[in-house]
């Protein structure tokens, strides 16, 4: 198991990678095997995603998935890269705040030094307990955890339109007073809005990008710290699966397979 120690240089590392000026770009992970080749492109870090994570394992993505399951997920996957993993803990795997503090002591204990912890339709004072308990939890371990407080407004078209910013807004700032240390905002891609955003909060912003997004280059300039794929890549890995299963039943062809990674290259990959 990684000693606290080593957890806390490696959380305060991942922290560092948060700038506008060379914005953290994260392809979502939901295995091992997807992981290590997220890592072996360079990428500095590794961020799994919830809604693959959950396919992966046989369950739908929302609060579905066991706790224990998750965190074995994580566990593998800290242990089978080099570089921070931040892993995406849903709504927190815990009906109240001192469940969500044992599942960041889970976290930990998995090697991950970052969260994504978002609050859906919850109420943003019960977050902000929920917020309080993942700081907590981190804290008493000893480790800077990166809590990164997602903010579901624009996602889930929580609200009025009119006010939908000025909401978003709030609950940063509030997220942020109970202990979040980043705010991350789904569902927002329009430029001013995004500019915004990241004037309006004192701390790293997160967006979600997707395949018509502007580029990560664009965002920075925004003052965008960080952006990722979400469950974009696992979406794009399992269109393989169906466009190859639909080819191979419908007329016998494989075109789907053409730009397969080699059998060998992905074997090398977990030989390490």
């Amino acid at each position: 198991m990684t000693t606290n120690v080593a957890l806390a240089a490696k959380a305060t590392a991942f922290t560092a990678l948060h700038t506008p000026t060379n914005p953290l770009a994260l392809a979502n992970a939901w295995d091992v095997a997807s992981a290590r080749i997220v890592e072996a492109t360079g990428a500095p870090a590794v961020a799994t995603t919830s809604a693959g994570v959950a396919w992966s394992l046989g369950s739908p993505d929302g609060d579905s998935l066991a706790r224990d399951r998750a965190l074995d997920l994580i566990a593998r996957v800290a242990a089978a890269v080099s570089v921070p993993v931040t892993a995406d803990i849903e709504g927190g795997f815990g009906a109240d705040p001192a469940a969500v503090g044992e599942t960041v002591t889970g976290v930990l204990a998995a090697g991950a030094v970052g969260i994504n912890i978002e609050d859906g339709h919850r109420d943003p004072a019960e977050q902000v307990e929920r917020l309080a308990a993942a700081r907590a939890a981190a804290d008493a371990a000893g480790v800077p955890l990166y809590i990164n407080a997602r903010i579901d407004t624009h996602l889930r078209g929580i609200g009025d339109p009119s006010t939908r910013l000025d909401e978003t807004l709030t609950r940063a700032a509030a997220y942020l007073r109970a202990g979040a240390t980043g705010i991350f905002v789904p569902g927002v891609l329009d430029p001013d809005t995004v500019a915004e955003l990241a004037k309006g909060i004192d701390a790293p912003l997160n967006i979600l990008l997707g395949p018509d997004a502007p580029s990560v280059s664009a965002f920075g300039a925004l003052g965008v710290s960080r952006v990722s794929l979400g469950s974009w890549v696992a979406e794009a890995a399992y269109a393989v699966v169906r466009r190859a299963a639909e080819e191979l039943i419908s007329d016998g062809s494989y075109g789907a397979l053409a730009h397969s990674l080699p059998y060998g290259d992905l074997n090398s990959l977990l030989k390490g």
